[in-house]
């Protein structure tokens, strides 16, 4: 294209005076002492909170960390992957003036990120779409939407007695040596909208489904059962992965989480997926909060953690949903190994508040060689009440699951009866109750690794464990229900 004489001497001139800026950086050698995970700097000029700091060791090694508190000259900085090595002398530290952000891309689907968020699986660095701060932006309550659509998991205990909803934050409580990674690698599998007939779903398809999976300080044996299991199904190109293991650094389990569940945000409201958020294991990532901590010598609350831990988790937890103008949601399933056992625990106790309920695993029943072993009675799901019913499940869900919670109840108080008075002293009726308890257990929760029963199926063994009992026993459903599913010829499954 041909251009004017006065327009090519102002281009000329234009090139020849252009200034080239670029933004000094701040480089110090003023390591005062290193305590832990952290380093502290001396004589800093304005060093600015939760900016990135790199450090270049002696041998020339890069590393990066965060300014964790500012007093005046003095910079206490988080170093993500250790402080192993770093001398005060020859260390050189130099600030960026920025926060902590992270590439995403769609391409990250299919990926293995470390837990710093670089690519670990011998492929080309990610070709950023955007660079998004891992803190996340909070979402405005008045544009968050109620979540409705339930996901079927294709397992009975949760599907009729704990429903997911799709944008919902329910974790699975467990305990070391359960199987909570075969059930959430199973609901991975398995997880879609109720398909039911006559109900069409508009955004019912694969490729608008992506699980981002962040693991922090589990073992290479974990890591590898998710990875295979994804690669065997045939989903790992919807599949993200963050991988801290446990011969990382534990402080690089603090922002994990972070950076998957930006990612997923990323995926969810630009590009519209629906996205699974699988973090295992929380018990790590709370564990590395209270290194810090102590680290940083402050107050500590209950068994030794942070008191701001409650709100720690909140930041993490609270980039569930789905939001006004996007289709895209964001669905959460942390895992967390309780301690001991013990659902009194900091851990599993402040979870508990923050998300919509919790799946709980259970080692009774894991030893009695029931799986999946939830145990329903300490499981609940906030928001089941919105996500069933005629139009989205079938009009008696409710009340079966109602009902089943129940029994269940009765029967375990039956049994522990039983084992004070012994089996000739019960009555009638709690000799149905105990018989009830034995086929709930091994025909109702029990089920296959890879068995996809549809909430319609599950919902019809539920009635067949009611038919136990007298119609006039089961207090907990209407007459009209009763009437049209009680009968043993009523086979539902098709939506009423």
């Amino acid at each position: 294209m041909a251009i004017s004489s006065s327009q090519a001497v102002k281009e000329h001139v234009l090139a020849v005076s252009r200034d080239f800026v670029s933004q000094p950086r701040l480089t110090y050698k003023t390591v005062s002492g290193v305590n832990g995970p952290l380093v502290i700097l001396d004589e800093v000029k304005f060093p600015k909170y939760n900016e990135i700091v790199q450090l270049r060791l002696a041998d020339g090694t890069l590393r990066s960390g965060q300014v964790l508190e500012v007093s005046g000259s003095k910079a206490v900085v988080q170093v993500f992957e250790g402080t192993s090595g770093i001398d005060a002398k020859n260390t050189i530290c130099e600030f960026t003036g920025d926060i902590l952000r992270t590439p995403v891309s769609e391409d990250m689907l299919g990926r293995v990120f470390n837990g710093s968020g670089k690519p670990i699986d011998k492929g080309p660095p990610i070709l950023a779409e955007d660079y998004l701060d891992i803190q996340g932006q909070p979402i405005n309550p008045w544009s968050r939407i109620y979540p409705e659509e339930m996901i079927q998991t294709g397992i009975s205990a949760i599907d009729v007695m704990n429903s997911i909803a799709r944008g919902q934050k329910i974790p699975i409580f467990s305990a070391a040596g359960l199987p909570h990674n075969e059930i959430a690698a199973q609901i991975c599998r398995q997880a879609g909208l109720v398909k039911s007939p006559g109900k069409s779903v508009l955004d019912d398809h694969e490729d608008n489904f992506a699980i981002v999976f962040a693991a922090m300080g589990v073992n290479m044996e974990t890591a590898r059962f998710f990875k295979q299991d994804f690669e065997e199904n045939g989903s790992m190109e919807n599949v993200c992965l963050f991988l801290n293991l446990a011969n990382d650094p534990t402080i690089e389990r603090i922002i994990t989480p972070r950076l998957a569940l930006t990612a997923a945000e990323f995926l969810a409201y630009q590009c519209e997926k629906h996205v699974l958020v699988i973090l295992t294991d929380m018990s790590s990532y709370a564990e590395a909060l209270r290194e810090v901590s102590a680290a940083r010598e402050e107050v500590p609350g209950r068994r030794g953690f942070p008191g701001y831990m409650y709100t720690d988790l909140a930041t993490i937890y609270e980039r569930a949903g789905r939001v006004e103008g996007r289709n895209g949601s964001i669905t959460q399933i942390p895992i967390l190994t309780m301690p001991n056992d013990d659902i009194t625990h900091p851990i599993p106790d402040l979870t508990g508040y923050i998300t919509e309920g919790q799946i709980y695993v259970d080692r009774q029943l894991h030893n009695r060689q029931i799986y999946p072993p939830i145990n329903v009675l300490p499981s609940l799901s906030r928001l089941m009440k919105s996500a069933i019913g005629e139009g989205m499940t079938r009009k008696d869900h409710s009340d079966v699951s109602n009902q089943l919670y129940a029994c269940y109840a009765i029967g375990k108080d039956v049994q522990a009866m039983k084992a004070v008075v012994g089996e000739e002293a019960l009555t009638p009726d709690d000799l149905l109750y105990l018989e009830f308890l034995t086929k709930f257990e091994k025909n109702f929760i029990s089920q296959g690794t890879y068995e996809n029963r549809t909430v319609f199926e599950s919902l019809d063994i539920g009635w067949q464990l009611l038919r136990i009992f007298p119609k006039e026993m089961l207090k907990r459903i209407p007459a009209s229900t009763l009437a049209e599913f009680y009968p043993r010829d009523s086979r539902h499954t098709t939506t009423k």
